[in-house]
């Protein structure tokens, strides 16, 4: 691919094989194999790829001899403010990011909050080093933590990093393991949660383990540490639901400390508990490199306010 003067990326293909394929499929394989292909896609109803000057369907098949032209549009800029946020960096390439980050900030600008986010930081910190992730220059957040969950997370900076980690999740190829202070003395050294999650049906704010529009969803638990009325516990997820470990273990009667919405009141009431937010941390993470498939492990100490928390829990 060439960029010329007016900054889009331009060329001619000519198609010499017999084999029939779809267009999308045949340029995913090949020639634009760093984006995804629902880019591709994009790019072709827009009719910025054209099959012998003519407007074609994503899948459209090729014939022999047949002249793939495209004319791809520069990345768009994102119109949320770059800042300089300093960033607990586990890991870092051309491709992704392993971040760690900090409770109380929020991944993605919202509509109310549109500056001291993540993606803010990420931004600056990556000027001029994002690739378009679906025609926009911007780091593609392929997974989601909670503002008050602390811990590890992986960032993409070019589309075939995205489309990649991404698959992994969908697959379940990825290891998400977090650690959980729990109300409650857990019996069971290890267990399974299996139910799925959707709206809750009376708070349409909230997540719930309902049946109606659920979800599958399937939360496992190893026991780490007892301590007289809690449990702290290694968190497996093998689905990624919004709120899953919050709801699955409030649902079997074991609430994450510190958690606002689906915590217990009793707990942020009683002295021993000075953590001041819900004490759930991204704790280990692998996946596989997007484009050297090493298998990448990454493991993330728990955070000061969080160590506190189990020091005070030890000494009682």
């Amino acid at each position: 691919m060439n960029k010329n003067d007016s900054q889009r990326i331009t060329g001619q293909i000519q198609y010499l094989q017999s084999k029939k394929i779809r267009l999308d499929i045949f340029l995913a394989k090949g020639e634009m194999s760093e984006l995804s292909r629902s880019r591709i896609k994009e790019l072709i109803v827009q009719g910025n790829i054209t099959i012998n000057n003519q407007i074609v369907k994503p899948s459209h098949i090729l014939k022999s001899d047949d002249i793939i032209t495209y004319s791809i549009p520069d990345n768009q800029q994102l119109d949320i403010p770059a800042q300089d946020i300093p960033l607990n960096i586990y890991y870092e390439d051309e491709h992704l990011m392993v971040v760690d980050k900090e409770a109380g900030m929020i991944v993605h600008p919202t509509g109310k909050v549109k500056s001291g986010t993540l993606v803010n930081a990420l931004l600056f910190h990556c000027q001029g080093q994002l690739s378009g992730i679906g025609g926009v220059s911007r780091p593609g957040i392929v997974h989601r933590l909670d503002k008050e969950t602390s811990g590890l997370m992986m960032v993409a900076k070019t589309e075939q990093a995205h489309h990649s980690l991404s698959q992994q999740i969908k697959k379940r190829e990825i290891v998400k393991k977090y650690l959980a202070l729990v109300q409650g003395e857990v019996s069971e050294q290890e267990g399974c949660i299996d139910a799925p999650i959707g709206r809750d049906p009376k708070h349409g704010n909230k997540m719930a383990v309902t049946s109606i529009g659920g979800r599958e969803a399937k939360t496992c638990f190893q026991v780490r540490q007892c301590f007289e009325m809690f449990t702290l516990l290694l968190v497996s997820l093998y689905t990624g639901r919004t709120h899953q470990i919050r709801v699955h273990l409030r649902f079997i009667g074991f609430p994450i400390v510190g958690d606002k919405v689906y915590g217990s009141a009793s707990a942020s009431k009683n002295p021993v508990v000075v953590i001041e937010r819900q004490a759930l941390h991204s704790h280990f993470l692998q996946f596989r490199h997007p484009v050297s498939l090493e298998l990448l492990s990454f493991t993330s100490p728990l955070p000061a306010d969080f160590q506190r928390q189990l020091q005070l829990l030890k000494s009682i």
